[in-house]
């Protein structure tokens, strides 16, 4: 292979990144879509992605270690071969389609997908040079915001293509999708490219860096706060009490990805000052983002059952994705600029194990609170999680790796 600049290597990367978040986004809306057709409620819906986010938790660990022994070009080409495999599961005959089955596509899936996000992440640590912390902060935001963005694309696509071309005739599009981009990984990646410089031992993938501890579990509590209303309770609450059909809760939702992802790849933009580190702007647009929901909680309680609801919910949506975005910009830099560099796909595994972590418990409670008290004690849930991720984000600091 010809020897390729950081810019080129970026450039692979994020294609790889991008053709696997198509596919995941399309292969979500296609699991909802068509499963709500075959008489499934929406709870039921959403357990078949429980393994979907248990499994991530146990992949970043296992594939942190595995990036810094045989190269996070494998661990990228993995995860896409996993997806591959996880869509050929969904082309069986539908009296196949049980949930059993569909529950084990999903977690291979999930396995897919944490393989896939830890390699891009960990991989662009090694293409920007140390002295370039400013270009590192912009790649990490534009990888993280694309992302969302075209996970947001991707619902639409999951739709259309179902439209099209039938559940069968979409899964193989997205198989074909996801084959180029392991292609493409496999002839441009570097073959080197993350392996560590010594063989860690599996117990090496628990941080030992303090910092890092501290940034991991500040993102366990975000991202718990995001799904604990955002996953079940919303999308329940939209259809079974607003009345909205199931494609203005799809196209919504689509469309707040799509916008979560643009303002998370703009975060740089938001967040540069002079007076201010990065560590303390983590702290700030947490705070930040307990206020938002504590308004939004009371402007719920004040206006009760009205026709108000919709618009406070909707307006309230957009600027708590806004500032939630800011956050996870942020704390995905974070963690890049934290890791080893030697070791960034085991450091860079662990937070996201913590992400993972955070994920599952606020799915669980999502599903749990709403059913036995409603959206409000789901919002009130989210408002104390990110309470407590303020309250780490006072600790974080560079006291461990110096400020650029």
């Amino acid at each position: 292979m010809m020897k390729s600049t950081p810019l080129q290597q970026y450039g692979v990367i994020t294609a790889n990144y991008w053709a696997f978040t198509l596919s995941d986004g399309a292969l979500r809306m296609l699991v909802v879509l068509y499963f709500y057709q075959l008489g499934y409620t929406p709870l039921a819906i959403a357990m078949l992605f429980l393994f979907y986010e248990l499994f991530g938790v146990v992949t970043n660990l296992v594939g942190g270690w595995l990036g810094a022994r045989i190269g996070l070009n494998r661990t990228m080409q993995l995860g896409m071969a996993l997806q591959i495999g996880a869509l050929a599961m969904l082309l069986v005959d539908k009296s196949m389609l049980t949930v059993p089955w569909v529950m084990a596509a999903q977690a291979l899936s999930g396995i897919a997908k944490d393989l896939n996000k830890m390699s891009a992440k960990s991989a662009i640590k090694l293409v920007v040079k140390e002295q370039q912390q400013g270009r590192l902060y912009q790649w990490v935001a534009l990888l993280t915001g694309s992302k969302n963005a075209l996970k947001g694309i991707g619902y639409f696509l999951g739709g259309l293509l179902l439209s099209l071309l039938s559940f069968q005739g979409a899964v193989w599009a997205l198989i074909a999708l996801v084959a180029l981009g392991f292609v493409l990984s496999s002839i441009l990646l570097g073959e080197d490219l993350g392996r560590s410089k010594f063989k860690p031992k599996f117990k090496d993938v628990f941080s030992k860096s303090a910092a890092l501890n501290r940034l991991s579990l500040a993102r366990l509590f975000l991202f718990a706060s995001r799904d604990v209303w955002f996953v079940v309770a919303l999308p329940v609450f939209f259809i079974s009490q607003l009345g909205w059909q199931h494609q203005q809760v799809g196209g919504f939702m689509a469309l707040w990805i799509i916008a979560y992802g643009v303002v998370q790849s703009m975060a740089p933009k938001f967040t540069r000052s002079n007076h201010y580190s990065v560590f303390k702007q983590a702290q700030r647009y947490s705070g930040l983002l307990a206020l938002v929901s504590a308004l939004l909680l009371l402007a719920l309680v004040f206006i009760g059952n009205s026709s108000a609801q919709t618009w406070v919910l909707v307006l309230g949506l957009l600027l708590f994705g806004a500032v939630f975005a800011i956050n996870s910009s942020l704390h995905s830099y974070l963690v890049v600029k934290l890791a080893d560099r030697d070791a960034v796909s085991l450091d860079v595994g662990f937070y996201y194990m913590a992400n993972a972590s955070g994920r599952l418990i606020g799915t669980l409670l999502s599903g749990w609170l709403y059913q036995v008290s409603g959206l409000l004690a789901c919002l009130a849930c989210a408002l104390m999680l990110q309470l407590a991720t303020w309250w780490v984000s006072r600790h974080l600091s560079s006291r461990e790796k110096s400020e650029d």
